[in-house]
């Protein structure tokens, strides 16, 4: 995806950049996007290779490595499910994970990193769209702020690191992210995902109907993750500042639109049935970017083309 006439990248290509979670969601499409851009010294370790949580492992990596450029896109993430079942892991490994990177990254020469959070630190009932200046002004959504604290915390040290030694460490929080590498298992992924698998399914086995809980009726907002690639390379070059950025589509859709959209890129023929006994979540999610666009960084891929695209990943990388 080309960057419509803004201006080529001025990074060095041949500086070190550490993507850490490179195989995750957010960090293969950073990898990628890095890749095409022309870098070529990435410096990418398997969790096997390098265990983040471990302070002396760290340590060693980056008195050995010296990379230039840090990307933080390692969690431990998942589902309500997960969290209230593993709320300790939850909190402990994302800490360690966060507190080790930027700590060893800042010791080590580091020129610049970038931090990864995620929309779940904004107060439950925030305002919509939800500005930065959101953050810790109530309380959070109760099943998720065991990571939703620990993400929190990694800005506050990136920020605690700018102010006190002069370092160049910022944050952006994407909204909801789908795309190649995602999470399409049928107990705990997300609902994008989630409604792919079912309607495959469903195609598939040459089901009548699929049925969706709820009315249909919420709004939420999704970014491929090919646009975050580009907006954190775009950050990482552009962007020295104390605020974390957000980073969203901008473009709402219900959940019904979602639904159909879905229904139509899979090719199910059959019926969409909502189970309006069961509940809907939220009514509306949805980020205030502006700070983004105003910085001059515009999303690029429409929900449709990222829904193909995603779905041919699923075809060929997902077992049937």
């Amino acid at each position: 995806m080309g960057s419509h006439g803004s201006d080529p990248c001025t990074l060095d290509k041949s500086a070190k950049i550490f993507v850490a979670g490179h195989r995750g969601l957010v960090g293969s499409a950073v990898v990628r996007r890095l890749q095409n851009l022309g870098f070529t010294k990435l410096v990418l370790r398997t969790h096997a290779e390098l265990d983040l949580t471990r302070q002396s492992d760290v340590e060693a990596f980056f008195a050995a490595e010296k990379p230039k450029y840090v990307i933080l896109a390692a969690a431990k993430v998942g589902g309500i499910h997960a969290n209230n079942t593993y709320p300790a892991d939850f909190i402990a490994i994302n800490l360690q994970i966060q507190t080790n990177v930027i700590d060893s990254a800042y010791r080590h020469g580091v020129q610049k990193l970038l931090f990864l959070g995620s929309s779940c630190i904004y107060p439950k009932f925030a305002p919509q769209p939800i500005p930065e200046d959101a953050l810790l002004t109530g309380p959070l959504e109760p099943t998720n702020e065991w990571y939703a604290v620990a993400k929190i915390a990694g800005i506050k040290m990136c920020q605690g690191y700018r102010i006190q030694y002069n370092w160049d460490a910022i944050s952006a929080m994407p909204t909801n992210l789908y795309g190649p590498n995602d999470n399409f298992h049928p107990e705990n992924s997300h609902v994008l995902p989630a409604l792919m698998r079912r309607f495959h399914e469903a195609k598939v086995s040459g089901a009548k109907e699929v049925v969706v809980w709820g009315t249909g009726s919420p709004l939420r907002e999704f970014l491929h993750v090919d646009d975050l690639a580009d907006a954190v390379v775009f950050l990482l070059e552009k962007y020295s500042g104390l605020s974390h950025v957000n980073v969203g589509s901008g473009k709402e859709v219900t959940i019904k639109e979602l639904a159909e959209l879905v229904k139509e890129v899979v090719g199910f023929e059959g019926e969409l049935v909502w189970d309006s006994s069961k509940p809907d979540g939220t009514p509306r999610k949805l980020m205030d970017s502006s700070k983004l666009a105003g910085l001059g960084w515009v999303p690029k891929i429409s929900l449709r083309d990222g829904l193909v695209d995603t779905y041919k990943w699923y075809l060929e990388n997902v077992k049937q």
